[in-house]
């Protein structure tokens, strides 16, 4: 919404010396967000006036059509002389007023003016369009004036050009300030003056000889306010100050009748139309569409109906679309000069309509025909159903006025019945929400000033103005009062925690590995949870693969990327593509998050009343139609996991990094891990490693190297390593036991032993018979060596481990350390088939 300062200025009599820029403060004060405020006419310096055309010469020889003018400016360039004028535009004639910059004045540009010689004349000035003098992109034609301005006036006052406008960005709940009345009622109520409301008319009531009209749909329509103008000259053309408010306020003046329309609406915030009575067949009806109806609406376009579409008819059919556009079959005739005549065509006789149609019904009209409207902008945000009849009147007395014309005495106003809101709240409310003593007296004078009927003491009895259809409960009311007090006199307070509370197990589980992972030198993403079929399609999942199985949304960010993401890969790969592109080659990172992966007969859900709370079945159902959300942390790895540098050659990332990341995670979850061979999609069939809970079945994730087919599709380095793990699989046995680990000050015997196993065998489970068979005493286990060869035999490997033994009560004896490395090699040769190399 544009507001134009010296408009609001008739509503409220702010002091001479507020800027656009001091207003803009005291509105953003109160809870509206002032995006701009803009000078116009800022770099603008006269003289600049109007001009009579004395005589018009046409240059040939030149490659466009120019003329040489001689223009009368009066007194404006000292001498009282034509001023002598070379221009190209040829939308003026002989005798008619135009703008003239003189000699010595600057355009908005800047642009300044001098005499020059041009076209073989001396060209003393420019005659103006309105592009030139930032009144609008009409470039087409310099501007031509009515005529009883005498040359020499000041164009500057003329045309209103300097100004300061403000540009508001109007939140859905005050539609109300989508108007020069609800604005100024805001700037009255800051600076605590009086609000001349331009809706405070004497207008006639109903009676029976009004144009007729019927409403077949009173909950679509509840109010509808008809008059009549006859009589009206078609030659009557906006007056200056009329188009100039248009002009600022970005709409463009198109015809009287019509700008009068539009005026009134960005004045009211009623918007209007206007038929021509001539072109109506019969009464006019308010009913929703029938199956099979089209429209013609004034846009050109022929729109097929809805039924849900409400309407605007005569006894031809539908002549607007309620709310949204109107039709053109009943359109405003654009005034047509006749020259052989001289006479003016057009409407001469005007039905204004001013009505108050369902926001709903009226938002999705819009959206449906896709035709947005400054008229359905303002509806679907709610309009004073009591400002339909004020702005009718003030419509016809704009006609009345400006276009000669004569206003009928009938007058049509269906009305129906309004509950009379009433909320009762507590006169320290507002005190209790902001932390501020504010009394009595202040909270019932802002809930008046926001337009509110406020009776009773300790508590008040507040009827919302008709304008305000989003006060609905006390704590609305306790916002009015707080913001128009001002948000930055309210306190800032630490609120009170109260004992017992914080971080739940799981979050602080998600939080230690979140800490983890950072402490190993990983990074944490963030992506949006969305994917489409192609993300599917570069892993290289199976057509039936499970995690095809998605959740789509109706209405995407995205139309490529329409669901719901069932694995984190794909957008923690696409980080690492986009630091890649960015030459950011060595990456460690990780993200943890919901997937969402709903069941094959996933039910529905129920779309439950708005106007009450959904039931407990309604909720159940709603919880069963969710799909199930574990919550899943990912780490990807590609270039040096060790950099290169003067100490020497780095460590590429590799797939036992990847599976080290895993290990990372389940130590900070309390939860031991094994590890063996497995082939899942994405992974490379040889180098993937299946994740299960330790002692368990349990499968929690994979990790390892993507298949090189991923890699390429995805534009990945080669050997880009990951892995994926459910959080909720990991932990499902409950939150372990932390617990410090055992120090002993005895000294520790080390022992090693090779073992030649086949090589199917997994070094994981060799450990694991190593680990049981060597007891108690067994502090750590660590795989040094892995050799195959002629030595070892086809088909086999040698696995060595260091054996660290210590007690914690005594230091070891040689013999039992040795007892204790015979007894892990005795178990693990009886559960893996291994053979003591050496032996």
């Amino acid at each position: 919404m544009r507001v134009p300062l010296s408009w609001l200025r008739e509503y409220v009599d702010l002091p001479a010396g507020v800027t656009g820029r001091d207003l803009a403060e005291q509105l953003i004060r109160a809870g509206l967000e002032v995006e701009t405020v803009e000078q116009l006419g800022a770099d603008l310096k006269g003289p600049l006036v109007v001009g009579e055309v004395l005589s018009i010469e046409e240059l040939t020889g030149f490659k466009k059509p120019i003329r040489y003018c001689l223009v009368n400016v009066g007194d404006a360039n000292g001498t009282g002389e034509p001023q002598e004028i070379v221009c190209g535009a040829r939308n003026f004639e002989v005798g008619d007023k135009v703008v003239v910059v003189l000699p010595g004045a600057e355009l908005p540009g800047p642009f300044p003016i001098a005499a020059r010689q041009t076209y073989g004349r001396t060209s003393a000035g420019m005659i103006c369009s309105a592009r030139e003098l930032g009144m609008g992109e009409d470039h087409n034609g310099i501007i031509v004036l009515p005529p009883e301005y005498a040359p020499g006036t000041n164009a500057i006052e003329l045309l209103e050009l300097v100004d300061e406008v403000l540009d508001i960005a109007v939140t859905p709940d005050r539609g109300y300030c989508l108007s020069m009345r609800g604005v100024a009622r805001e700037a009255a109520a800051a600076y605590g003056l009086p609000l001349a409301d331009p809706a405070l008319l004497d207008v006639p009531p109903a009676n029976s000889f009004g144009y007729p009209v019927k409403v077949a749909d009173p909950a679509g329509c509840d109010r509808f306010v008809a008059r009549t103008v006859v009589g009206i000259d078609p030659a009557a053309k906006s007056p200056i100050w009329l188009q100039r408010r248009l002009q600022k306020m970005h709409v463009r003046p198109i015809s009287l009748t019509v700008d009068i329309t539009n005026y009134v609406m960005l004045e009211v915030g009623q918007p209007l139309h206007a038929y021509d009575r001539s072109r109506v067949a019969g009464a006019i009806a308010v009913r929703r569409a029938e199956a099979g109806e089209v429209l013609t609406t004034l846009d050109g376009q022929k729109r097929e109906l809805s039924p849900e579409d409400l309407l605007i008819c005569d006894d031809s059919g539908p002549i607007g679309l309620a709310g949204v556009m109107g039709g053109a079959s009943t359109e405003i005739l654009d005034p047509v000069f006749d020259p052989e005549t001289g006479a003016v065509t057009g409407s001469t006789e005007v039905i204004i309509e001013a009505a108050h149609f369902d926001p709903v019904a009226i938002a999705r009209s819009a959206k449906r025909h896709k035709l947005p409207s400054e008229a359905s902008k303002r509806f679907e945000r709610g309009v004073d159903p009591e400002a339909a009849r004020a702005a009718a009147q003030r419509a016809v007395d704009l006609l009345v006025l400006i276009a000669g014309g004569t206003a009928e005495a009938g007058v049509t106003d269906i009305a129906a019945p309004h509950p009379v809101r009433t909320i009762t709240i507590a006169a320290d409310l507002p005190d209790r929400v902001a932390g501020l003593e504010y009394g009595r007296e202040t909270v019932t004078r802002r809930l008046q000033e926001v337009g509110c009927s406020v009776v009773g003491a300790d508590l008040l009895e507040v009827t919302p103005p008709t304008w305000r259809p989003d006060l609905t409960d006390p704590n609305d009311l306790a916002e009015e009062v707080i913001r128009l007090e001002g948000y930055d006199n309210v306190p800032t307070r630490m609120p009170t925690v109260p004992p017992g509370q914080g971080l739940s197990a799981d979050q602080r589980m998600h939080r230690r590995i979140g800490r983890a992972l950072a402490g190993a030198g990983y990074v944490e993403v963030h992506n949006y949870p969305f994917l489409g079929d192609a993300a599917f399609d570069a892993l290289g999942l199976d057509a039936d693969d499970v995690r095809r199985r998605t959740v789509k949304l109706v209405n995407p960010l995205n139309d490529e990327e329409p669901a719901l993401r069932t694995t984190l890969l794909p957008g923690l790969l696409g980080a690492v593509r986009r630091n890649i592109g960015r030459g950011n080659t060595d990456l460690a990172v990780f993200e943890a998050g919901l997937v969402f992966l709903p069941a094959a007969d996933q039910p529905v859900a129920p779309r439950p009343a708005v106007d009450r709370r959904p039931s407990d079945e309604e909720i159940a159902a709603l919880d069963a139609a969710l799909p199930h959300q574990p919550r899943r942390v990912a780490v990807a790895l590609t270039g040096e996991r060790l950099p290169s540098g003067w100490w020497g050659k780095g460590a590429q990332a590799s797939w036992a990094d990847a599976v080290e990341a895993a290990r990372t995670v389940a130590g900070a979850a309390g939860v031991e891990l094994a590890v063996r061979q497995g082939q899942y999609a994405p992974w490379h069939p040889g180098r993937c490693a299946e994740l299960l809970v330790a002692g368990t079945d349990r499968v929690v994730g994979h990790a390892g190297e993507l298949h090189p087919r991923v890699v390429k599709a995805l534009h990945l380095p080669e050997r880009t390593v990951v892995a994926e793990l459910d959080l909720d699989l990991l932990t499902a046995d409950g939150e372990a036991q932390a617990e410090g680990p055992a120090v002993s000050s005895y000294p520790v015997a080390t022992q090693d032993v090779a073992l030649i196993v086949d090589a199917a065998v997994p070094a994981a489970a060799v450990e694991a018979a190593l680990r049981e068979g060597a007891g108690e005493l067994l502090e750590a286990i660590r795989l040094f060596d892995v050799f195959t060869g002629e030595q070892v035999g086809e088909g086999k490997k040698s696995l060595a481990y260091a054996l660290r033994f210590r007690a914690t009560d005594r230091t070891l004896t040689a013999d039992e350390a040795s007892a204790a490395r015979e007894s892990a090699v005795a178990n693990a040769l009886a559960r893996t088939g291994a053979v003591l190399r050496g032996a």
